[in-house]
């Protein structure tokens, strides 16, 4: 596979994983795992890991194509998200059953949105680049988290009650939404 950096981290878990990042290979591993025992696995892998990275060059082209938002660009995208995003929460809300406080949009580089302890609802004005069908799983998601407060089973079943097509956008946010972010350099964490 070429030079590759890698870099492994050890923790409690059970299982080997790895992950593909713009940085290299990121690699999961037990405590007890030997540096032989992740070697193989990375051997076992190989296919996968170089499909992973040639997807991982090519959202890089992409992004170095696409041009930085300005700061009026994202002052729009926030006044367009302040208009349709409550109303998608509005509709939401009672389809979840709960009540939710103050709405927020911002412009982040790491989240798409947010719920306190209070109920109050944070959103990344860049959703508004994104489908229709993404931005209403972000708001059932953070609506969800009124109920639980983290990503249980209970909570995930919550998610797929109200938004049973969750999956299919939420894996378009992971695959997509990078490149997305990336487009702001001057977006607060």
């Amino acid at each position: 596979m070429g030079t590759l950096d890698c870099k492994i981290i050890r923790s409690s878990r059970k299982t080997l994983g790895l992950e593909v990042t713009e940085n290299g290979l990121l690699v999961r591993a037990p405590l007890r795992a030997t540096d032989r025992q992740i070697n193989e696995f990375i051997l076992q892998h190989k296919d996968w890991i170089t499909k992973h990275l040639k997807k991982s060059e090519e959202r890089r082209k992409q992004l170095a194509d696409i041009p930085p938002l300005s700061m009026e660009e994202i002052r729009k995208l926030a006044d367009k998200a302040l208009k349709y995003i409550p109303d998608r929460v509005k509709y939401y809300a009672p389809k979840v059953g709960v009540t939710y406080g103050r709405i927020t949009i911002r412009n982040q580089k790491s989240r798409w949105g947010s719920c306190s302890s209070k109920g109050n609802l944070n959103f990344n004005c860049l959703l508004m680049l994104t489908p229709p069908e993404v931005i209403d799983s972000v708001v059932v998601h953070e609506l969800c988290h009124r109920r639980e407060m983290n990503h249980s089973g209970r909570f995930y079943a919550e998610v797929f009650r109200v938004f049973p097509d969750y999956s299919r956008w939420d894996k378009w946010l992971k695959e997509n939404g990078r490149l997305l972010m990336l487009r702001n350099d001057s977006a607060a964490s």
